[in-house]
């Protein structure tokens, strides 16, 4: 984008602030390497650096009207890094204990038959927490989450970009995970939800 270099750093924000899609790739481009290789050094693991980079770039979207122009926009994305390492180990140490919590529910509860019962039971649920979901959200998971299509084939079907594809599969995994859990008890809740932990990751 060479008319984005002849602008200052304050004017580039400005139009990222007003929603220019191009000055949004502009800064992708131009910090998303760097930042990345920062998230690599907290995390220490490729993929889940990878999905806090993306996760970095679709909160600066969808808060780039708070954005201060005046502000240096490094120092803010770098912020913004920082916090979501914080938040994914924080994550990490919940998942823990509900491992835990799984484990002992599990050897209580498991048998053979039942596993069966509780992965066609964790579809339906599944089912029915995106029939509960906005119909572009739905779409969307549907496609990449249950269809296994990339985020660039999605983007060109639908007609929207790869940043909000992002958001979409992010708020409805959410919202799955949180339907099952509320529409069932703590033990069969749990065991619905590691069965079909691998379609909504």
């Amino acid at each position: 984008m060479a008319m984005a270099n002849l602008l200052t750093e304050s004017q580039q924000l400005e139009a990222l602030k007003a929603g220019d899609h191009a000055m949004f790739n502009f800064f992708y481009e131009k910090y998303s390497l760097q930042l990345y290789r920062r998230l690599l050094n907290m995390v220490q693991v490729d993929v889940i650096a990878e999905e806090l980079l993306q996760e970095l770039f679709t909160k600066v979207w969808e808060r780039r009207e708070q954005l201060d122009p005046l502000q240096s926009f490094k120092a803010y994305l770098y912020r913004i890094a920082e916090r979501l390492v914080y938040d994914h180990y924080r994550r990490l140490t919940r998942e823990a204990k509900l491992e835990r919590d799984f484990v002992l529910v599990s050897t209580e509860l498991y048998n053979p038959i039942e596993e069966s019962i509780h992965i066609k039971e964790g579809r339906r649920l599944v089912q029915q927490a995106l029939d509960h979901l906005p119909k572009q959200q739905r779409r969307v998971f549907t496609l990449c989450k249950l269809e296994g299509r990339s985020y660039e084939e999605v983007s060109k079907l639908l007609g929207i970009s790869t940043a909000s594809i992002n958001t979409h599969i992010s708020r409805a995994s959410k919202a799955v995970r949180k339907f099952i859990l509320k529409n069932r008890g703590l033990a069969s809740g749990l065991l619905c939800a590691y069965a079909i932990m691998e379609v909504i990751q």
